[in-house]
């Protein structure tokens, strides 16, 4: 009797694997063509993936469409400009304001926006956002709308995190430790509730689950990942600017998750890669990109509504269906019984 050997590794897992394979090797091939620019910007899209890492959390697993984490990235981005004006370094400090801050607003934020739904939910957290946003634009003292310049970026046992190649490897391992957790977290109690809770909260407080308090802990967890993604990013820009907080950034981080895949573990990092890789060719070729790059996302999201994650499972399923009419055929062939 004829055996089959079963797919060692489908492609929506070998293609993101194979993407944290290339950003691992990406600073040494830099280094090689002498081109740092690649180095500086692919750190960019892994904070980046990060963020949308944290608001996957919210959105993809809770199904709670925050359309304010943009305060949260700007919130750590400042836990390192203002300890840096006066004249603080130390990379733990930056750190424990980041996750106090971030979590404190996340846990008051997300208890106010969870006592709404629907469309009311989206206005509440984007008002909080832009509650933020003046807020930095009135501090004139650490720069207000022209932002401010990090002199002193953060310092965890020697290492500055001012460097490119130091703030590459840091947000490389940040992500991969997120995406690690996402995994976890998915097959968990606590992340199955959260994704019954996403399908229906009424029935998840029916069997004695509080849903709302898993959400709003998810809430508070994921601002304190975008938080940290914030940091990094004011690292690697030396500057903060309350332009972080702004609404855009909140849709970008939306984009990403959607266009990545809603809840797939992968999603955030292959959204980040595609959006802001495709920005950047398309930079290339005109200054008139963006009349290009919109229609394009509008395009791609029509064309796969459960995003590249769903697109290469979507794959996935017809490469093994056709596995299975291979074997089917091969033991009709031999005259075995299928």
């Amino acid at each position: 009797m004829m055996q089959t050997k079963p797919s060692l590794l489908r492609i929506s897992v070998a293609l993101p694997l194979s993407l944290f394979g290339a950003l691992i090797l990406l600073p040494f091939v830099a280094h090689a063509m002498e081109q740092p620019f690649y180095v500086v910007f692919t750190a960019r899209v892994v904070i980046y993936a990060v963020a949308a890492t944290s608001l996957n959390l919210a959105l993809g697993y809770g199904g709670l469409v925050s359309f304010g984490h943009a305060l949260f990235l700007g919130l750590g981005a400042y836990s390192v400009a203002i300890p840096a004006f006066y004249g603080i370094d130390n990379g733990w400090i930056h750190l424990l304001v980041c996750i106090v801050a971030c979590g404190l607003v996340g846990l008051v934020t997300g208890a106010i926006s969870l006592r709404t739904t629907g469309i009311a939910f989206i206005m509440i957290t984007l008002a909080f956002a832009q509650m933020g946003y003046f807020v930095f634009v009135s501090l004139k003292h650490y720069g207000g709308d022209d932002g401010t310049t990090i002199s002193a970026t953060s310092k965890f046992f020697g290492c500055d995190l001012g460097q490119p190649n130091t703030i590459y490897a840091c947000a490389l391992t940040v992500l991969a430790l997120a995406t690690w957790w996402m995994a976890r977290l998915r097959v968990s109690p606590f992340g199955m509730v959260l994704r019954g809770a996403k399908m229906n909260a009424r029935r998840v407080n029916a069997i004695g689950l509080p849903a709302r308090r898993y959400l709003l802990s998810a809430y508070v967890l994921s601002a304190i990942l975008c938080g940290i993604a914030g940091m990094l990013l004011a690292n690697l820009n030396a500057f903060a600017s309350p332009s972080t907080l702004s609404w855009i950034v909140s849709g970008d981080l939306i984009v990403m998750v959607v266009l990545g895949g809603l809840g797939a573990v992968h999603g955030a990092l292959l959204g980040a890669a595609a959006l802001m890789g495709m920005e950047e060719a398309i930079k290339h070729f005109t200054e008139h990109w963006m009349a290009i790059f919109g229609p394009a996302i509008v395009l791609i999201a029509l064309l796969g509504k459960a995003g590249i994650a769903g697109f290469l499972a979507g794959i996935d399923a017809r490469l093994a269906r056709g596995r299975a009419g291979g074997v089917w055929l091969v033991r009709k062939t031999a005259g075995e019984q299928p």
